[in-house]
């Protein structure tokens, strides 16, 4: 049963993924995106990791998501010329993106699945419960914590900001 939901889950967020890239509005393609963040959630509810599961849909599926359909929305989506050169260089540039990920994937299936997780009163693996996640993220893991929150603050603010001047002209 829990093969089959990863097939699933991994299947919906592949089929999301590429639909995501390949649709031309982008309106569609961010609900594509938050199919897949969805469908992510659940494979992480499969790796006995809840409360990661509930984070990403919280803040990706939710928030971030939210933040990009705004400023899709705040764009002029008129269609845009393509040129010929700038067409030829993002697929060259796709190519090269695709055989690194290939290499990378082929680095990673031959160096093996070894990832350290913690054993559950019941005997099965908790990967990312929320007592290690709290501990490691207000100690370890404090600066980088408040940096991100520091660099999605000035986001929001540069974001307001280019609306506002937008609107002016």
């Amino acid at each position: 049963m829990i093969a089959a939901l990863f097939f699933a889950f991994a299947a919906v967020a592949v089929a999301g993924a590429i639909l995501m890239v390949v649709h031309r509005n982008p309106v569609y393609s961010a609900l594509f995106l938050i199919l897949t963040l969805f469908a992510i959630a659940g494979l992480f509810v499969l790796l006995n990791a809840p409360f990661i599961a509930a984070v990403h849909v919280i803040v990706y599926a939710g928030a971030i998501m939210v933040l990009f359909l705004f400023v899709v929305l705040l764009m002029d989506l008129e269609e845009e010329r393509v040129r010929r050169h700038r067409l030829k260089l993002a697929q060259i540039l796709g190519i090269v993106a695709a055989a690194v990920l290939l290499v990378e994937v082929g680095v990673f299936l031959k160096a093996g699945f070894a990832g350290a997780a913690t054993q559950g009163p019941d005997g099965s693996q908790i990967i990312g419960d929320t007592e290690s996640i709290g501990r490691l993220l207000f100690t370890e893991y404090l600066f980088p914590f408040e940096i991100a929150s520091v660099l999605l603050l000035s986001g929001i603010i540069g974001s307001v900001l280019l609306a506002k001047l937008k609107l002016r002209s």
